[in-house]
């Protein structure tokens, strides 16, 4: 699975312009289950981001973790991050599950998340969604598993 993290001071989606997720203090994940991952990738991912020490500690140091601060995820699904620009101006998605696999995988992580204890919020998969956030920092990681 692919995911692109950026901490936040706040996010938000929303569908339609209808409010459909928010937070304060967190993570934006947006995320994408690539071909051939599987919920045990799920689970590895969202252990990791869980763990990443991306939020300063009383030193000013990126020294403490999501759990740490109590901070909460708004995760967005993102099959857009599959994307292969290696042939051209054109994105490919071939790396990127099918819809249906991607849709569980996405709820997969969603629920592996919050079984580690994290607030989250979500977007809706496979809407068309408007996406609002103040990065903190600006801290932006990509992470693969």
């Amino acid at each position: 699975m692919r995911a692109l993290v950026q901490r936040v001071t706040d996010a938000c989606v929303r569908v339609d312009g209808a409010l459909i997720g928010e937070i304060g203090t967190g993570l934006l994940i947006l995320v994408c289950a690539m071909d051939g991952d599987d919920a045990a990738k799920s689970k590895a991912l969202a252990a990791k981001i869980s763990k990443l020490r991306i939020f300063t500690d009383e030193a000013g140091k990126m020294n403490r973790s999501l759990v740490d601060v109590g901070g909460a995820a708004l995760i967005v699904s993102q099959f857009t991050l599959a994307a292969d620009t290696s042939r051209g101006n054109r994105p490919g998605f071939s790396a990127a599950a099918s819809p249906d696999q991607g849709r569980a995988l996405y709820e997969q992580f969603v629920t592996d998340i919050a079984d580690l204890g994290i607030n989250t919020a979500t977007g809706s998969f496979g809407a068309d969604m408007a996406v609002s956030l103040t990065n903190d920092g600006p801290v932006t990681i990509w992470l693969d598993v």
